[in-house]
């Protein structure tokens, strides 16, 4: 089995091979439905596995006349859950690999995108 470590995943969750690329000329936009059954649009910016982990970076988004425009610039870090057919998109709840897992992203997004410090 292939390692998944820190590789890129296609739309459905399947681990690029070093050969293959993502096509990135559009945007990959997400709908995630909240526990009040409101629907919201992201775009996925990134994603990879680590371990059994899969994990997505995510930009909220408002979809105006079928221009896509950014709501804010905060990125947004998830874990994808599988259960059956459903993709699920959860918090990640423990802070240390939060940070580890928000860095990461950081470090494969900044060439498109300039992260400010918290510190």
């Amino acid at each position: 089995m292939a390692d998944k470590k820190n590789k890129p995943l296609d739309e459905r969750g399947d681990i690029f091979t070093d050969d293959e690329e993502r096509d990135n000329s559009e945007p990959l936009i997400v709908s995630v439905t909240d526990e009040q059954g409101n629907d919201h649009k992201f775009q996925e910016l990134d994603s990879f596995a680590e371990g059994n982990n899969e994990y997505v970076a995510l930009l909220a988004i408002i979809d105006d006349n079928e221009e896509v425009w950014d709501a804010d610039d905060e990125l947004i870090v998830l874990r994808r859950v599988y259960e059956g057919d459903d993709i699920i998109l959860e918090p990640i709840e423990d802070e240390k690999e939060f940070m580890r897992i928000g860095k990461i992203f950081e470090e494969r997004l900044s060439d498109e995108f300039d992260f400010e410090d918290d510190d």
